[in-house]
């Protein structure tokens, strides 16, 4: 059987879906890294809602993909962006997102850290961007989880340069019970981000990123580099005190970042290993016997889908990533909290669906076809 997909040309192709999936299985706990999946969560579709409402969460499936990672190894970070914060999440239903979370991580072993911000507020002080992180530190402690301090949409907004990145970090960091993991987002995932740690020069900015951690390597466990440039996250992760880690951000290039070279490597903590999750633990396994080529010939052609997903604008990545899941059978529909399931053509899907069924990513090909043949139904596309 072959399926008719759309392209951008405004013409139809013929692709034959694979017949069997990629085979893996759950196994031994990874040695060689630390790996996080960001997890995008399950809007509930008979919700009355509209894009400006409170978020309607379906827990229960929501856990279950936690529960799925969980499965192969991967940690879970919880409340970031993938999980539409900011873009559909608001801090309400993030913070309830991460006392199940953490709940569901205690009950079943699994690694968790959360996402801490202040989008509890649009704008305000320094102080108040201060009382905003706090209160968020305060709740991802008390519920047992590692932090992970997010940049702030408004600290960018409020800080008049580098002093004011140094003062909020560093009041945060001599409180935080644990160490945390700093994350640098770049504006590519998020437009209010620009010239965050006080300079556009990226650069400058680097070095009030290294100085914040150079004054408290104590309190950071690792930083996450989301600007999608392998050589400057290289670059940064060989200035880091010893003992502090670097997890890539970088759902362009993540293969030679995990593997690293002669002077080191990245971890990861990635958007995009929400839909690879099998494959990609599958790939960390190789990699922990020693094999660096069996490794990338696992994840290097998972690369052409990422930058597919993660295309601009980047900031609708999480559209493609729910989009896999549902074809995955992970959830029962296609609803996104805030109607981003609209935030994508349907080329952009077809494409998609026709990169991840190459990889063998749908445990059920079968049911991933006849979701999309519905989906190009819905949308008038003759079979």
């Amino acid at each position: 059987m072959t399926i008719r997909l759309p392209d951008s040309t405004g013409g139809l192709r013929t692709y034959e879906p694979r017949p069997e999936p990629f085979a893996v299985s759950p196994g031994a706990p990874f040695t060689c890294r630390t790996v996080f999946s960001a997890a995008h969560v399950v809007a509930d579709p008979f919700a009355d809602t509209t894009p400006d409402s409170p978020a309607a969460v379906d827990w229960d499936a929501t856990l279950a993909f936690r529960r799925h990672l969980w499965s192969h190894g991967l940690g879970v970070a919880e409340a970031m962006d993938t999980a539409q914060r900011g873009m559909g999440l608001d801090w309400t239903g993030a913070a309830e997102l991460v006392r199940r979370s953490a709940a569901e991580a205690r009950a079943v072993g699994g690694r968790i850290a959360c996402g801490v911000g202040t989008d509890q507020i649009t704008a305000g002080t320094l102080a108040e961007v201060r009382a905003a992180y706090e209160e968020q530190l305060a709740l991802v402690e008390s519920c047992g989880a590692q932090a992970i301090l997010m940049a702030s949409r408004a600290l960018a907004a409020a800080a008049s340069g580098p002093e004011d990145y140094l003062e909020v970090y560093g009041h945060l960091l001599r409180q935080a019970a644990e160490p945390v993991v700093l994350h640098w987002l770049g504006p590519m995932f998020d437009p209010a981000l620009e010239g965050y740690w006080g300079s556009a020069d990226l650069d400058a900015a680097t070095d009030t990123f290294l100085e914040v951690i150079a004054a408290h390597p104590d309190k950071v466990e690792g930083i996450k580099v989301s600007l999608l440039d392998a050589q400057r996250e290289i670059d940064i992760r060989r200035r880091l005190p010893q003992g502090v880690r670097c997890y890539t951000g970088d759902d362009f290039n993540y293969p030679e970042l995990i593997a690293g070279d002669e002077k080191g490597f990245s971890h990861a903590l990635l958007g995009i290993f929400d839909p690879l999750g099998p494959l990609a633990a599958q790939a960390v396994r190789v990699l922990d016997t020693g094999d660096v080529a069996g490794f990338r010939e696992l994840l290097d052609p998972t690369v052409e889908l990422s930058r597919h997903l993660f295309q601009a604008p980047t900031r609708f990545y999480k559209t493609g990533v729910v989009f896999l899941a549902w074809l995955a059978g992970h959830q029962s529909h296609f609803t996104m909290v805030g109607g981003l399931q609209s935030a994508r053509s349907l080329p952009h899907f077809a494409r998609a669906y026709e990169l991840a069924d190459g990889l063998g990513l749908f445990p059920d090909p079968k049911l991933a076809e006849e979701r999309m043949r519905n989906l190009l139904a819905l949308y008038g596309v003759p079979q």
